[in-house]
């Protein structure tokens, strides 16, 4: 098979082929006379073992071991269970982290009235607490705005703590 035929039969781009050959991951496939990579029948199962691996989110390196333990017939499946197990506590600490992100926006988004009000807890959160109010004129040293005019002569300021700080 060329790189095509085996890129088709696997599901691996042959763009991944060639960095999977570059980065060791994979032996280089033997030339032939005309050039062309030469696939055989053990580097399909190579590329699909690495395709499903991937699809199960193990990473390169973490493929890599797969890959030696695949090949070693005297493997304990015991290291293979070890990384399987590694692996799902990675996946469990992520849904950890996309469950605390997605209670922090439902919270948000319930806290937000959502009409035509200009209020928004939403930004005011992404913004900060002590951050002061935008507008759409940005601030002098001396107060004024740097469109030239004093707008409305208020001076912002911020709280940290029980001081208040200039804006």
């Amino acid at each position: 098979m060329n790189i095509g035929q085996v890129a088709a039969a696997s599901g691996v781009p042959a763009k991944t082929i060639r960095y999977y050959e570059e980065i060791g991951l994979v032996a280089p496939a033997p030339r032939q006379r005309n050039g062309y990579r030469r696939y055989g029948e053990v580097d399909l199962h190579t590329l699909r073992f690495i395709r499903h691996a991937r699809r199960l989110g193990f990473s390169v390196n973490q493929v890599r071991e797969l890959l030696a333990l695949w090949r070693d017939r005297r493997r304990a499946s015991g290291d293979v269970k070890r990384l399987a197990l590694a692996k799902i506590g990675e996946i469990d600490r992520k849904i950890g982290e996309l469950a605390a992100l997605r209670r922090s926006l439902l919270d948000l988004a319930e806290r937000c009235h959502g009409d035509d009000r200009p209020h928004c807890p939403i930004l005011d959160a992404l913004a900060g607490a002590t951050a002061p109010p935008m507008d759409n004129r940005e601030r002098t040293a001396d107060g004024g705005n740097r469109d030239g005019g004093q707008g409305s002569g208020m001076r912002h300021e911020r709280r940290s703590g029980n001081r208040r700080l200039p804006a």
